[in-house]
């Protein structure tokens, strides 16, 4: 296929200011795009996740879906990822994008996600856990090795598999969570959440994601699925009020901010403010 120029945003998620969330690579108008062109793309980015928006599939029409998504990052394609979710949703509706129904309905590798206005941020509906319940304690011990922690700091712990194959752990503070230094040899192929209680900020908690990638364990400045199964086991557990806020970046100089509510009727609700930083064309 002979490459053509393609609407492209580049999105910073998670902040209301540009270049403090995790930015995210769209490439708008995504048809007849092959998946290794789709990987090449997202790696030259250089970036944690690359989507290509695309129409929906008949099936996903028929359900009510007004637009597909595929969500890259280095290595793999991910079936569901929350930052791609809410900054795909942004770029669509400012490229005109509008929705058929009282909720925008994305389609993803998961199924469909239901997405909302919340003001002037965007937020998700969170998908079912595939995986959920308590880790292996041999899973738990090697974590606390690889994090670099005694095993009795890790106070609770949970499978947070909702496409990505997040295990979680919530430690005694989010001053410790700060002070990670993990170890990639030991942690390698784990996708890893850390999650620890704040005191005496705006903030509930601090949040922070280490997954396999770029050649070895990357950080992510601020991660959507991650939160949302973090809410489902955290909120589902007793272990956090149904409304908060989490802190995720930090360490890495940014200030993300993800706002969770869980509804009346026990949905999870994932949010944050979107902006666009970079907009122009891609040749692809």
């Amino acid at each position: 296929m002979t490459p053509s120029l393609r609407p492209f945003k580049q999105v910073d998620v998670f902040t209301a200011t540009p270049y403090l969330g995790n930015p995210l690579a769209v490439v708008l108008g995504g048809s007849g795009l092959d998946t290794a062109t789709m990987q090449h793309f997202t790696h030259w980015t250089n970036l944690s996740e690359c989507t290509f928006v695309l129409p929906p599939t008949p099936e996903g029409a028929a359900a009510g879906a007004d637009y597909r998504v595929r969500i890259f990052c280095p290595g793999r394609e991910l079936p569901f990822a929350g930052h791609p979710t809410l900054g795909s949703c942004h770029a669509w509706l400012e490229a005109g994008g509008v929705p058929r129904g009282e909720h925008i309905v994305q389609e993803c590798g998961v199924g469909l996600v239901k997405i909302k206005p919340d003001g002037e941020r965007l937020a998700f509906a969170a998908p079912p856990l595939i995986k959920s319940g308590p880790l292996d304690e041999a899973d738990v011990a090697l974590i606390a090795r690889g994090l670099g922690v005694a095993r009795e700091d890790i106070v609770a712990h949970a499978w947070c598999d909702n496409g990505p194959n997040w295990r979680g752990v919530m430690l005694r503070s989010a001053e410790q969570v700060l002070t990670l230094k993990p170890d990639a040899g030991i942690l390698a192929g784990l996708d890893i959440g850390v999650v620890g209680p704040q005191t005496d900020t705006d903030t509930q908690f601090e949040v922070r994601a280490f997954f396999p990638g770029n050649h070895g364990l990357t950080e992510d400045p601020v991660t959507g699925s991650l939160n949302a199964a973090l809410a489902q086991w955290l909120i589902g557990a007793g272990l956090a009020p149904v409304r908060y806020v989490a802190a995720q970046g930090t360490v890495l100089g940014r200030q993300g901010r993800v706002h969770v509510e869980r509804d009346t009727e026990g949905t999870i609700w994932v949010g944050g403010h979107s902006v666009s930083c970079i907009e122009g064309q891609v040749r692809l």
